[in-house]
C-alpha cells in the first residue's frame, strides 16, 4: 500500500526469483497502485533442507498458490509451514486455500488468521528444517503487523510495514502513527545492532540498504506530519482537504488511502497536544 516517494539503496531490476541465499520471491498477479507489482510471497529455507517456510501466501488466487507450491518443488522444497506479516487480505486472504494445498499450519499474531494451535509473539524465534526467523512486532500500518528477521541472510522481512518502492499507509484507525513510528525505530536498532542489510518487502523490489530505506521512512513520515500540522495551521480541517493540499504530488488513484494515513496524522497531533481539533 503506497504513496509516493521511494527509498534509498539500489533496488532489484526485477521483482520475483531470488533474492538471497535463503529467500525466493513468487510474485502474485494482483498489481495496483495499492499493491505497486503485486504482492510479494516468500519462500524460505537453508540451502541443504528439504524444508520451507512461506510468509504470506497472497490473495486467493488458485493460480499464484499453485505456482508458489510449484516454485518450491523445483527447489526440492516442502512447505511446512505459513507465515503471515499481517491480514490484509492482499497478503492473507490465500492462506486458508494455501494451508489445505499444503496441509500446514498458518501462524500470525492475530488468532483469528491462525490455523493450529500456535501463534506469534514478541520473542518468538521460528526454526523449521535449520532455518531461523526472529519475530519483530512493528505495528503501526496495522495493529498486527509483524517483521521477521532472516539473520543468517542479513535480512527483513518486512511486510508492509517498508516497501520496495514508495512510502506505506497508516491504516486509520487500526494503525496509529505513534506505533508505525515506533516500529521503524526499531528497524532501524535492527540495522544498526543485528547488522540488516537487505529488505525483503511485501510489495516492491528488494533494496539493499536496509539503513538508508528506514531513515529514509523516518524522514519521510516526519516531513508528512510537518506538512500536515502547517496545513491545519493555515485553516484546512477537514482529512479530505488536508489530503489534497499535501498530498497533491501523489496519484488522486491512492488519495483515499492517503486520508487514512492523514486521518492517523491528525490523531497523533492532538494526542501530543500539537493541534485543538475536535
Amino acid at each position: 500500500m503506497t504513496t509516493a516517494a521511494t527509498p534509498p539503496g539500489r533496488p532489484q531490476p526485477s521483482i520475483g526469483g531470488r533474492a538471497t541465499a535463503r529467500a525466493l520471491c513468487v510474485l502474485a498477479p494482483n498489481p495496483s497502485p495499492m499493491t505497486l507489482d503485486g504482492t510479494n510471497t516468500w519462500i524460505l529455507s537453508e540451502p541443504d533442507s528439504a524444508l520451507a517456510v512461506v510468509v504470506d501466501p497472497g490473495p486467493l488466487d488458485e493460480g499464484h498458490l499453485a505456482r508458489v507450491v510449484a516454485a518450491a518443488e523445483e527447489q526440492g522444497k516442502r512447505i511446512a509451514l505459513t507465515l503471515l506479516t499481517h491480514g490484509h487480505p492482499d497478503h492473507a486472504e490465500g492462506a486458508a486455500r494455501f494451508a489445505e494445498l499444503t496441509r500446514t499450519p498458518v501462524r500470525a499474531l492475530d488468532p483469528a488468521l491462525r490455523l493450529g494451535e500456535e501463534g506469534l509473539a514478541e520473542g518468538d524465534t521460528v526454526t523449521t528444517g535449520g532455518l531461523e526467523l526472529h519475530v519483530v512486532p512493528t505495528p503501526g500500518h496495522t495493529s498486527d503487523s509483524l517483521c521477521f528477521h532472516l539473520p543468517a541472510d542479513r535480512a527483513v522481512l518486512t511486510g508492509d510495514t517498508v516497501l520496495g518502492r514508495g512510502t506505506t499507509v497508516v491504516a486509520h484507525p487500526d494503525g496509529r502513527l505513534g506505533d508505525y513510528l515506533d516500529s521503524l525505530r526499531r528497524l532501524q536498532s535492527l540495522t544498526t545492532e543485528a547488522d540488516v542489510a537487505t529488505v525483503l518487502p511485501g510489495h516492491g523490489p528488494v533494496l539493499d540498504d536496509a539503513r538508508g530505506a528506514v531513515e529514509f521512512y523516518l524522514a519521510h513520515r516526519a516531513h508528512r506530519l510537518a506538512q500536515v500540522e502547517t496545513a491545519v495551521e493555515s485553516g484546512l480541517r477537514t482529512p479530505a482537504e488536508v489530503v489534497a493540499h499535501v498530498y497533491a504530488d501523489v496519484d488522486r488513484a491512492v488519495w483515499p488511502a492517503a486520508e487514512l494515513s492523514v486521518r492517523a496524522q491528525l490523531d497523533y497531533l492532538r494526542e501530543h497536544g500539537i493541534i485543538d481539533l475536535p
